[in-house]
């Protein structure tokens, strides 16, 4: 039986032997207590090329003082951009609040004649109400800015009732009434416009750029007035 268990460790198989090596230090080299440690292995059992190999198989040796280092690279932390501010709803109501006040008296319905009796307790005219003020806008459908038929539309809209935005399709929303059978709410219909009944010889509307949303004396020659349900 020969020691080999300082250079390697023979473990038997199912196909065969496999032939492991094992370095040791090489201030361990002369150290009995390191070859005494490292069992005995019995080399007369092996093939040939099993020998031949065990004895050309390379010694690995690591110095004692050996270090290891790793290279990490360099981490950088990047802060995440300020949330942008939102500015408050009630201040962007005090805005446009303000925007209103500023319009020439000119464009403000008279004191007393702005808000029509007929506007209490009927519910579509209090909604339309609420708008005065509001400046035409080509193709507008918000209280940023409406169009006759957009602002028709749009305080329905608020009542649940879907309409058309479109000042022609409006002439068919509802059921047409003679003018004097026509209600506050109703609305008057004529040809490239549109408006909302306020009673008398009244309406509101937005009636042309440059002019805001406002209760106005009927100036159609001969409307069409339409009972929306």
């Amino acid at each position: 039986m020969a020691v080999v268990g300082r250079r390697s460790a023979v473990v038997a198989a199912a196909a065969g032997l496999v032939v492991s090596t094992f370095g040791a230090p090489a201030s361990a080299a002369n150290t009995t207590e390191n070859v005494s440690s490292v069992p005995a292995v019995d080399t007369s059992a092996l093939t040939s090329s099993a020998r031949a190999a065990l004895e050309t198989a390379p010694v690995v040796t690591v110095a004692a003082d050996a270090t290891w280092a790793l290279d990490v690279p360099a981490v950088t932390v990047t802060v995440d951009p300020p949330k942008p501010v939102v500015a408050p709803r009630t201040a962007a109501v005090a805005s446009r609040a303000a925007a209103r006040a500023a319009l020439p008296a000119a464009e403000a319905p008279a004191a007393g004649a702005s808000i029509p009796q007929s506007v209490s307790g009927n519910a579509v005219l209090e909604v339309a109400a609420r708008y005065v003020g509001v400046p035409y806008r080509s193709g507008g459908k918000t209280p940023e800015g409406f169009d006759c038929s957009g602002f028709t539309s749009y305080v329905y809209g608020q009542l649940g009732i879907s309409m058309t935005s479109q000042s022609s399709a409006q002439r068919n929303v509802g059921t047409v009434v003679s003018r004097a059978d026509a209600l506050p709410g109703d609305l008057i219909w004529s040809p490239g416009h549109v408006a909302i009944y306020a009673g008398g010889n009244t309406q509101i509307d937005s009636p042309k750029p440059g002019s805001t949303i406002q209760f106005r004396a009927i100036w159609q020659s001969n409307p069409v007035f339409i009972r929306v349900s």
